[in-house]
């Protein structure tokens, strides 16, 4: 029988509600839970193309906890509440990620916590290095 080693995942400095945890590994998996652009206190970023860059700063570091990089994450979701602000959002992850974009969908939503305009989750797959 195969034996999984699961751990749930909590980075001290980076804003969580107590019903959640920031990721989850198990194995070489990493399933780093919906994230928002805020600061400590809960406050957002300004507009999406901030909260963007804010929420995948936070995934970097969740994922640094666990061993891995942007690099690692194979699939991203980005869930906007209007999607006429995908380009302002698209343009701050391609300038997070580079050239290096994993698999992405992208989809509409009609509200988000906090009020947030966005929001991103992903899985990561360490890679030996």
């Amino acid at each position: 029988m195969l034996t999984r080693v699961k751990r749930r995942v909590n980075v001290e400095g980076v804003p969580r509600l107590p019903a959640f945890s920031h990721a989850v590994q198990v194995d070489d998996h990493i399933y780093v839970a919906g994230t928002l652009g805020t600061d400590a206190d809960f406050n957002l970023a300004d507009g999406v193309h901030g909260q963007t860059l804010q929420a995948l700063e936070y995934i970097k570091r969740i994922l640094e906890e666990c061993g891995a990089s942007l690099d690692d994450v194979v699939k991203v979701n980005v869930y906007l509440t209007d999607m006429s602000t995908f380009e302002e959002m698209n343009d701050a992850y391609v300038g997070v990620f580079g050239d290096r974009v994993p698999a992405r969908i992208t989809v509409g939503c009609s509200a988000l916590a906090l009020g947030a305009g966005v929001e991103i989750d992903c899985l990561a797959v360490l890679t030996p290095r």
